[in-house]
């Protein structure tokens, strides 16, 4: 909102939340209703580009919101090196709310201008007056408009919404209260209906005006700057014809410089030109890939998380991935197709997102795969390629660590990296599972007083040092599974094996475990609670019963661009296996805690609380 919120800020649709698209279906039904009672032959070309327009116009956006969230990510010709917070996700959600304005707007003007249902599909004199109405009247006004919005008195109520967002991201430029919108809608009417009303106008002089006008808004508010020198060495002028990304960057850090809308000629005109747009343009350009101090190498989980990735919808992804969206049934095509091209054409792990904390700088890698084909035995040594692939290229470039995360790490996979130090011994990058933090979160979200647990699921190297941290403390820990049992019993100390008991009968109510399954939970007593083991929360079936978090902390107030939510995690809420990464790099320990490795527990946690890491919750 801005600072002191004027009259029509708000959308008048905005009580309906994500339901707010209802408000284009009686024009849908409208359709709907004409093709099946007149067939499409009755459909004139206006009329039948509408409802197409605006979905490409969603996936146009759509591409540029990826495109330029990956460049950022890399650090690739960035522009402004400041962080985003949920607070601007949050505030750029509805983004979308303008195409559904103007797809109200169009179905009226089609009602109530008998002209448009006589379009043409082009008409090649209305685009070249629609070309000289942008650049004469529209840039003109806007120019002027845009200075005024920056007066005190309108600026606080309604363009300070806009630039809130010190660090831009192409949905940034459609982010502006109702009553903007409007004066906006009216500027652009000029080119599109004054051709209409002159008999020249076309279809596609419309649609590629809006096009164009998405296009330079998209384009001058990315983070990166993407403008090739060369375009204004072979075309000298074309510099007061079209801005560029850092042009209009430093209107949103100075404020008071480069109002033009797209074109800047009125800013040299009017003396309003920032004096640093040259120097800022040709600093950008130089700007390559940055060294991040840690890589955290993690991997896609079900299908619908390709949108809870940072490069997919921002609003699904600062949101915890158990959080589904009621639309995200539409989409599932575009999460599916996805997949197959990740599978097909996945060679090499990719940038996610970029953190930083005061100036230790992390990185996070996906691997192109997902869960279920980590399942499956022939995927197995192509998944530990991608992975090697990726330990290469980050000891190549300097990285200090490399943190596995989830499925990475499988035993079954290559035995929590071991396989790679075994291959790779001279490597210098630090390969880190996370046991060692991951196991002392464990145990501090076990009750206080706590005198017996059971140990249940499968036995994976957390759970283990767990069970055995437990029986070392005097704690009592029940198992039922005699194969585990044994192998569990063979690691500890000769006096701790006491408290280690077989029993099918002797249940506690603090469970412990991995993959805990259905079958497990229905033999819990009433008011047990569970305690995950594993990086993967486990599936909530008991209503009588309390589920922990899986092994995470809350991150410290220095750990900056943090808007997303890590999987199934709360808000700026980390994976223990994550931050022991970060732990490892900070505090400069030099061994790979991989296989049977595990860095000292209390030196894991205490290193932890150190930096500022908070547990979710206390024993």
């Amino acid at each position: 909102m801005a600072t002191r919120p004027g009259p029509l800020t708000e959308w008048p649709w905005q009580w309906m939340g994500n339901f707010k698209y209802l408000v284009l279906a009686p024009a849908a039904m409208h359709t709907a209703h004409r093709v099946a009672t007149k067939g499409w032959g009755d459909l004139d070309p206006a009329y039948a580009t509408m409802l197409p327009a605006l979905l490409l116009r969603m996936i146009h956006n759509q591409i540029w919101i990826s495109l330029s969230r990956y460049q950022t990510a890399r650090r690739k010709n960035v522009i402004v090196d400041r962080s985003i917070e949920f607070e601007q996700v949050d505030r750029e959600r509805s983004w979308d709310d303008q195409i559904i304005f103007n797809g109200l707007e169009f179905y009226l003007a089609y009602a109530m201008i008998p002209n448009v249902r006589l379009l043409p599909v082009w008409r090649t004199d209305g685009a070249i007056i629609t070309v000289l109405l942008h650049m004469g009247p529209v840039e003109f006004l806007y120019y002027w408009f845009h200075r005024a919005l920056h007066h005190h008195f309108l600026y606080s109520r309604y363009h300070s919404h806009h630039h809130a967002s010190i660090v831009t991201e192409p949905i940034t430029s459609v982010i502006h209260p109702f009553a903007e919108h409007v004066v906006y809608f009216m500027l652009f009417s000029i080119p599109t209906l004054t051709p209409i009303f002159m008999g020249c106008g076309s279809v596609l002089g419309v649609v590629l005006y809006i096009a164009y006008i998405d296009f330079m808004n998209n384009m001058g508010h990315c983070n990166f700057e993407l403008v090739p020198k060369w375009i204004f060495k072979a075309f000298p002028p074309l510099k007061y014809l079209m801005y560029t990304p850092s042009f209009h960057s430093l209107h949103h850090t100075q404020f008071r410089t480069n109002y033009s809308l797209f074109m800047p000629f009125y800013d040299y005109m009017y003396n309003t030109m920032d004096k640093s747009s040259d120097e800022l343009y040709e600093r950008s350009l130089k700007v390559t890939d940055e060294t991040p101090d840690l890589v955290h190498l993690t991997h896609m989980t079900t299908l619908q998380s390709t949108y809870h990735l940072r490069i997919g919808i921002a609003s699904i992804a600062s949101k915890p991935s158990d959080n589904p969206v009621w639309y995200s049934w539409m989409i599932w095509p575009v999460a599916w197709l996805s997949m197959v091209l990740t599978w097909v054409y996945g060679s090499s792990a990719f940038v996610i997102e970029r953190l930083q904390m005061k100036k230790f700088k992390m990185q996070t890698w996906g691997i192109p795969r997902y869960n279920f084909q980590y399942g499956i035995n022939w995927e197995r040594e192509s998944i530990n390629s991608l992975i090697e692939k990726a330990i290469l290229d980050a000891d190549e470039r300097g990285v200090k660590v490399l943190s596995l995360g989830l499925l990475n790490q499988a035993k079954s996979l290559n035995r929590s990296g071991e396989l790679f130090i075994q291959k790779y011994p001279k490597l210098r990058v630090r390969l880190v599972d996370g046991s060692g933090l991951a196991t002392a979160v464990v145990l501090k979200s076990i009750p206080l007083g706590t005198k017996k647990v059971f140990l249940s699921g499968s036995i994976s190297k957390v759970a283990h040092a767990t069970a055995i941290a437990l029986c070392e403390k005097g704690v009592q820990v029940v198992m039922n599974q005699k194969k585990e049992y044994d192998m569990l019993k063979s690691g500890l100390p000769e006096g701790r094996t006491v408290y280690l008991k077989f029993s099918s009968k002797d249940i506690p109510q603090i469970w412990i475990g991995d993959n805990i399954d259905d079958k497990q939970q229905e033999m819990a007593p009433k008011g047990t609670v569970f305690v995950p083991t594993s990086q993967f929360p486990l599936k909530k079936i008991r209503k009588d019963c309390t589920y922990l978090s899986t092994p995470a902390m809350k991150i410290p107030e220095t750990m900056e661009n943090v808007h997303t939510c890590e999987n199934w995690l709360p808000r700026r809420v980390m994976s223990a296996w994550r931050i022991a990464g970060i732990l490892h790099a900070l505090e400069g320990w030099d061994m790979h805690e991989c296989g049977d490795n595990m860095i000292d527990i209390e030196k894991a946690w205490s290193a932890a609380i150190k930096h500022g890491f908070v547990p979710l919750t206390t024993s």
